[in-house]
């Protein structure tokens, strides 16, 4: 079979229980929980948390800031507040003021539906899920904050599987432990939108989702994806395996659907093919990226063969850069006609308070505008 063996050594170790030999008791688990996190603990948590200096809210833009009130604008403000509404009602502008929430609450909606099981080198999808997930839940508690996780199957009669959310290295590996007991899943239709509503409704205070996928599912969970990120601070983290992008040229191969079980004999050794495969690649890679841009989260894409680390720091720069979407999210062209249309609006706006002692700066107060603020 064409990709979906079994891989061995590390990968092997962190992917599910159902690895594990029958009747492995609680404490082996929490062995291999701990012996993994340590592991990460020592070749990624304190080189990433040195290297970001402690500053790990460069990964959750927008987060920990809660409304606290109105005052009037003075001149030095950042035009980014100013209440629009308010400002027309009292003819007078208005910004809004905001306070730090110091705790970070951080929710990882996990797919672990039966295409994640795939890797085409020594490391599967599901072993850089659970990777970033030790990490990130990692690096959060080592600062007093509070994670939790929702862990699916992918099918539609499940429901996931839900880890509370709270703070402390044992909690941690609580999370690691149940990622590993989790089985690999049944075949059938991957429903990520039953995931995404699931959280929707559950986590109600304002918090940072980590939706850690490869985005093959059925269609309509791009939909859900916008409205969770309209509460939320959405990320989207996207596995991938360079396999299902490039097919080498290995001739006939018999390719399997992870998560339908249907199989198809292909030709690796024409090469017409395997243009055909790469296009249809690039088209899916171009449909996720628009449908992540208008939902309005970001995308950290993490490489099967790639470093974890690099790829964390490099999301962290993208995110510190005002104006700039992070690496991954391409801004749709309506996002653009709104963006100019927007500016337009408060050219207007500001012409009509300038009489109103507004600096001349508010011309380019919408966010995302034409000079790029943000």
């Amino acid at each position: 079979m064409f990709g979906w063996r079994r891989p061995s050594g590390r990968a092997a170790a962190q992917g599910a229980s159902a690895d594990a030999p029958p009747g492995m008791s609680a404490g082996g688990a929490q062995r291999r929980a701990d012996a993994l996190m340590r592991h990460l603990e020592w070749t990624v948590v304190r080189h990433l948390d040195g290297l970001l200096q402690g500053d790990y809210r460069t990964l959750f833009r927008g987060f920990g800031i809660d409304f606290a009130d109105l005052r009037e604008y003075k001149p030095g403000d950042d035009v980014r507040y100013i209440d629009w509404n308010v400002t027309a009602r009292v003819q007078t502008p208005y910004v809004r003021e905001f306070q730090e929430d110091r705790e970070v609450a951080a929710w990882f909606l996990l797919d672990l539906s039966g295409s994640v099981d795939f890797g085409s080198g020594d490391v599967r999808k599901r072993a850089l899920l659970a990777d970033f997930t030790a990490v990130m839940a990692r690096l959060l508690t080592r600062h007093g904050n509070r994670v939790g996780a929702m862990l699916y199957s992918g099918q539609s009669d499940a429901r996931p599987v839900v880890v509370p959310a709270r703070s402390g290295r044992r909690h941690v590996l609580h999370l690691i432990d149940r990622m590993q007991a989790m089985p690999s899943a049944a075949r059938g239709e991957t429903r990520l939108g039953d995931l995404l509503d699931h959280a929707r409704g559950s986590v109600s205070r304002r918090s940072a989702l980590f939706v850690v996928s490869d985005f093959i599912s059925a269609p309509g969970w791009e939909t859900s994806l916008g409205h969770l990120a309209r509460h939320h601070d959405v990320v989207a983290v996207r596995l991938i395996d360079p396999l299902e992008s490039a097919l080498p040229d290995l001739g006939l191969l018999v390719l399997q659907d992870a998560e339908t079980g249907e199989q198809m004999l292909v030709d690796t050794h024409d090469a017409a093919f395997r243009k055909r495969f790469a296009e249809a690649a690039a088209a899916r890679d171009a449909g996720l990226r628009d449908a992540f841009g208008h939902a309005g989260v970001s995308c950290l894409s993490l490489v099967t063969d790639a470093r974890l680390d690099l790829a964390l720091l490099r999301f962290a720069q993208e995110r510190r850069r005002p104006g700039v979407a992070a690496k991954g999210v391409a801004r749709p062209a309506a996002a653009v006609v709104a963006d100019v249309a927007g500016a337009a609006r408060d050219r207007a706006r500001a012409s009509r308070m300038e009489g109103n002692g507004v600096a001349t700066e508010v011309r380019a107060s919408r966010p995302n505008a034409v000079r790029g603020l943000s």
